[in-house]
């Protein structure tokens, strides 16, 4: 069966063919110029909510009217298409489509490089797309399965009729007078393997029988398969994009965004002493600065990457220049390092990431985002994500040697088989402070211990101290990304040809 709909008028805008529906398949790159303010902004807004999509998805029950009533309200405070009402229409709803198209491009620059980045930005557009399917009415489902040619078979009345009690008894929600009322599509059974593992249809042959309101599910393995493949086609293309001083910076930072609070405000600085650091490390660190603690205390050393992570999350709980200093310095000492050394090949580079040397940058602490998926530790190494880069045997060995309960235990480890690294570190803050759920959604290791400090005090009711912390960070990733952009290229305001971009190689 083909759907059939009425077309929409043809808009006279020379990109209008792109904006035409509220939804699509991005499957026509964007051909126009646009500024590298602009290209920036579009970017970071839309890392901006693919984040708020991964933190509703860990915090609420997908579709749910929670989740759709917040995300909803972020896509409309950034501007993106969001749920349809009468006041949305027009040049303004244009705009917001053009930036939902061209945003979904830029990033597929940033997160085509590698497999974690991939299936990172995927899962979230799948889960934004099912959302925005959802919220379609059935006229606009139909038109855009017909704009994108997604023509389903419907069976006949008669076959309909002859498996009525099966269809009936499969299907969620549907009776004897409604199945008369209701198509249903033959489809593979392996183009709706969700609903099969979900016991949501009928099976027979190696062919599922789906209702019209469960068409999302072949719908989103489509999307998902397209934009698979458009990821690799992009990935082909990077030499020719990083050969371009403005962009390379900006799609480096963007793979790595982190839209929260950067735990770098200098009010903090002097908070804590030396002397609070062990037993500070085994209440409040996360994992991954506890082990990096372990190390140092232990051999009384740590290589460039552990260094700076642990050195970043101690300036960012308040230690101070000249305690850092004499921290790392102590410790060398202890190993094989002598005083002199210590002064001539480490201490510029303390001084150097609290902003004293050099370019004077105030380097601000690793989000869980930087820890996972960049500078992976190799043999010797202590930095990186404990969820992420440990063997499951080794990291479980951790987990018993802090006395966290075998059921405990057993959760964080599905977790990170399921590649819920972040969740993995939150339930691990739950069962070592021995409360049910955090009232909160974890992106940065200082942030644990932030929020570890409060349950600790007595602050059974966690408050935030920002209310929408992504919208309030004053040193965000893609601002960073704009600023060494800056200095690659004189002209900020220069034109990107997006058509060129996104060619073919």
């Amino acid at each position: 069966m083909e759907f059939s709909g009425r077309k929409r008028k043809i808009h006279t805008s020379p990109h209008a063919e792109h904006y035409a529906h509220a939804l699509q398949f991005y499957e026509q790159p964007p051909t126009e110029n646009i500024c590298l303010s602009e290209f920036e902004t579009f970017a970071v807004d839309r890392v901006k909510l693919l984040k708020t999509v991964e933190n509703l998805g860990l915090s609420y029950v997908k579709m749910s009217d929670d989740y759709n009533k917040k995300l909803n309200n972020e896509a409309k405070v950034l501007n993106f298409p969001y749920r349809p009402d009468s006041s949305q229409c027009g040049p303004t709803d244009n705009d917001r489509r053009r930036k939902d198209h061209i945003s979904h491009f830029i990033l597929r620059l940033a997160y085509c490089q590698t497999e974690d980045l991939r299936r990172w930005f995927i899962q979230q557009e799948v889960d934004l797309f099912r959302y925005r399917f959802n919220d379609l009415g059935r006229e606009q489902k139909l038109e855009f399965l017909h704009r994108n040619n997604l023509q389903y078979n419907a069976i006949s009345d008669k076959e309909k009729v002859a498996l009525k009690d099966q269809l009936i008894s499969s299907s969620y929600g549907l009776s004897g007078v409604t199945i008369e009322h209701q198509d249903f599509y033959k489809v593979p059974f392996q183009d709706a393997l969700d609903l099969v593992r979900a016991r949501k249809v009928y099976l027979q042959a190696g062919y599922v029988y789906i209702p019209h309101q469960d068409i999302i599910t072949i719908v989103l393995n489509d999307f998902r398969t397209k934009l698979s493949k458009a990821l690799a086609l992009t990935a082909r293309s990077l030499p020719a994009v990083h050969s371009d001083e403005r962009l390379q910076p900006l799609l480096n930072h963007l793979s790595h965004a982190y839209v929260g609070q950067d735990y770098s405000f200098q009010k903090n600085v002097g908070k804590i002493s030396l002397e609070q650091i062990d037993s500070l490390s085994g209440k409040s660190y996360p994992l991954c600065m506890r082990q990096l603690h372990q190390a140092v205390r232990e051999n009384h050393h740590l290589r460039h990457g552990g260094r700076m992570q642990y050195g970043l999350f101690l300036k960012g709980i308040g230690l101070s220049l000249e305690q850092a200093l004499q921290f790392w310095k102590s410790e060398f000492i202890r190993g094989k390092v002598d005083a002199d050394k210590f002064d001539k090949a480490y201490a510029y580079s303390i001084r150097h990431m609290f902003g004293k040397e050099g370019k004077r940058t105030d380097y601000t602490p690793y989000s869980c985002m930087k820890v996972i998926l960049s500078n992976p530790p190799s043999q010797g190494d202590h930095h990186g994500c404990p969820f992420r880069h440990s063997d499951p045997e080794l990291l479980k060995q951790k987990l018993q040697f802090y006395k966290v309960s075998p059921s405990g235990i057993e959760q964080i480890l599905e977790l990170v088989k399921g590649m819920h690294y972040q969740l993995a570190c939150q339930k691990y803050f739950e069962l070592t402070h021995n409360i049910e759920e955090s009232n909160f959604s974890l992106n940065h290791p200082n942030q644990y211990f932030i929020e570890s400090q409060r349950v600790l005090s007595g602050g059974k009711d966690i408050k935030r101290e920002m209310e929408t912390p992504q919208r309030l960070q004053e040193n965000s990733a893609g601002s960073t990304a704009a600023r060494e952009a800056a200095n690659a290229s004189q002209d900020l305001a220069g034109m990107t040809d997006l058509d060129s971009i996104f060619q073919d190689p």
